[in-house]
């Protein structure tokens, strides 16, 4: 005799596999790994925006906003873990581009990897293929693998400068040669 209960959809079992939940679950490890990077995060209101996150940088004087889809894969398809940088429209899929979004963030579920790609990457070819467990750094998009940094601040810091001596007649008042 089974013991499911009889007003239980099988369609609203919690632990039944669900892509929207799995991709609710990858919204909220990125919003958990963008607040550690102390990023200001915001969420749009509704469903209808395509793209899941506006990140502030806050950097100081000015300001930059992106626009970030998470995107997430759990499954190897022939070697790759794979995902679609589109969003359908009217049965199509239409790739994402710089009207859209700024950055996919696309999470490998099962390795908890990370990879933060510009747009203007994914709009030519909008089937992204991961493989993290090769060890050929050429693929594709590798260079985006924990590519946090790519959504960092502009530095506008000037370099520093250090001019020391051990000669204890040194004057403070010398400006070395270079420096004149």
């Amino acid at each position: 005799m089974s013991r499911r209960r009889p007003d239980l959809n099988p369609r609203d079992d919690p632990n039944r596999y669900n892509t929207k939940r799995t991709g609710e679950r990858s919204e909220a490890a990125f919003l958990y790994q963008a607040s550690q990077r102390r990023f200001a995060i915001c969420k749009p209101w509704g469903d209808s925006e395509r793209y899941d996150f506006i990140l502030d940088n806050r950097p100081q004087p000015g300001v930059h906003l992106f626009r970030v889809q998470v995107k997430c894969t759990d499954s190897l398809r022939a070697g790759a873990y794979e995902t679609r940088a589109t969003y359908e429209f009217e049965g199509r899929h239409i790739p994402y581009t710089k009207r859209d979004i700024d950055f996919i963030a696309a999470h490998i579920i099962d390795l908890d990897i990370w990879y933060i790609i510009p747009v203007e990457v994914c709009t030519p070819a909008p089937m992204l293929r991961f493989y993290p467990h090769r060890q050929a750094k050429k693929m594709r998009l590798e260079p985006y693998r924990e590519a946090w940094h790519l959504l960092d601040p502009p530095r506008t810091i000037p370099p520093l400068t250090i001019h020391a001596c051990i000669d204890p007649d040194y004057s403070e008042g010398y400006v070395p040669p270079m420096a004149r």
